[in-house]
């Protein structure tokens, strides 16, 4: 029943129940004096019974966001408190609203409904204590007591409905902040899982394609030492270039982890060729074809998704393939690219189950823009399809600025 609640906020509450008991008791005490309190009990009776329900309804202020139903509870003695003293409705009864508001805007399920159902029932007892505790109204005729109730009762229902509609008004905006204080952390969340993934899928991409191209090379220097050590020298200065370009993209995706903002240059097309000459270097010849050439600066994500397919693919030709030439094929039309990569393999088994994680990255890459991948192996070759959609070229072109 007792919720949560700040010291700050819990000071702010009380200071303001004594102000208003400070207010609005003297003013109770004038508006009924002299002699007015009361015409059932003595006026000491009176002015005694005033100060307890004074001190009942802004101690129940006090305490009304940090525990809703008991201050509902309080409010309700010190307004049966102010009835038995004879005393009518009284300046001190605007807490009883503050404790109303309190109960729809912070109370639980349960108070939530006891606020509602006070709001009906406080409002008919108010009604019936006014308009039949004094005799003067029956003088008037039944009628018009009655039509005197009616009215009263009314207007008691709407004058302690109002601040708890009021108070629900508030939950609703509560609960609509918190809805949307864990939707953005979800957001947040998934938004972080998937740089991670992508982090991920670049590094492997980084170091399986540069750790091939080493072996490769190493594997190359280690027969040529003896016979051509010409040749051996050129591919140890591949494979240190090879490293040190691993390292620097290591270097850059451990950055990413680190600090979230910053992505960081990313390959595209323009490095393809580096690419090229990489996996030359490695024993493989790509035979590069594109037709036809791309209508404008196609856009960031695509030319980067189109780098790690041909990345990967290379690597894999240079892992799992016999060497020799390596068919590349782009087609760049106005709504997509194509990408088609061809490579001996030995004539084996499966190579390259679908389940390793360079499939799946390039599959992955395809989907992070909308496109498809396959891979398979066709009779004494592997082939990769890719096909990624990359919109019309006049909105290629509005994404340059107009360059083509």
């Amino acid at each position: 029943m007792i919720r949560p609640l700040s010291r700050t906020s819990l000071v702010l509450d009380i200071v303001g129940a004594i102000v208003m008991f400070a207010i609005f008791t003297p003013t109770s005490v004038v508006f009924y004096a002299p002699g007015n309190l009361s015409s059932t009990v003595p006026e000491a009776v009176g002015i005694g019974g005033l100060i307890v329900a004074a001190v009942l309804q802004c101690g129940a202020i006090a305490i009304g966001r940090l525990a809703p139903g008991i201050a509902l509870a309080v409010a309700w003695v010190g307004a049966i408190v102010q009835m038995a003293a004879g005393l009518g409705p009284l300046p001190i009864n605007v807490a009883i609203l503050g404790v109303l508001f309190a109960t729809a805007a912070w109370g639980t399920t349960r108070v939530f409904w006891a606020g509602l159902v006070s709001s009906f029932v406080g409002g008919i007892i108010a009604a019936t204590y006014v308009t039949f505790t004094n005799g003067q109204f029956f003088a008037s005729g039944i009628a018009s007591t009655i039509a005197a109730f009616v009215l009263l009762a009314f207007m008691s229902i709407l004058a302690l409905g109002s601040p708890w509609l009021g108070g629900f008004g508030w939950r609703m905006v509560l609960r609509w902040r918190v809805s949307r204080e864990a939707q953005t952390r979800a957001e947040i969340a998934t938004a972080e899982e998937q740089e991670r993934v992508r982090i991920a899928r670049d590094m492997h991409d980084v170091v399986a394609h540069s750790l091939a191209v080493i072996v490769a090379q190493s594997d190359g220097a280690r027969y040529a030492a003896a016979s051509d050590p010409q040749v051996a020298t050129e591919a140890l200065g591949t494979i240190s270039q090879t490293a040190r370009s691993a390292l620097s993209d290591v270097r850059m995706l451990l950055t990413q982890l680190r600090h979230r903002q910053g992505d960081g240059p990313q390959p595209t097309i323009a490095d393809l060729e580096q690419l090229f000459s990489q996996v030359r270097q490695a024993g493989v010849e790509p035979r590069v074809t594109v037709d036809p050439m791309p209508p404008g600066e196609p856009p960031g994500a695509i030319q980067l998704a189109v780098y790690r397919i041909l990345q990967e693919a290379l690597t894999n030709a240079i892992r799992h393939g016999t060497g020799g030439v390596v068919d590349i094929h782009l087609a760049w039309l106005p709504d997509r690219v194509e990408v088609e990569v061809r490579n001996a393999v030995v004539p084996a088994p499966v190579v390259g189950v679908p389940g390793g994680h360079g499939l799946v990255g390039m599959r992955e890459r395809a989907q992070l823009v909308g496109g498809s991948l396959t891979a398979e192996r066709t009779g004494d070759e592997f082939v990769v399809r890719a096909n990624l959609p990359i919109g019309t070229a006049s909105e290629m072109q509005a994404a340059t600025g107009g360059d083509s």
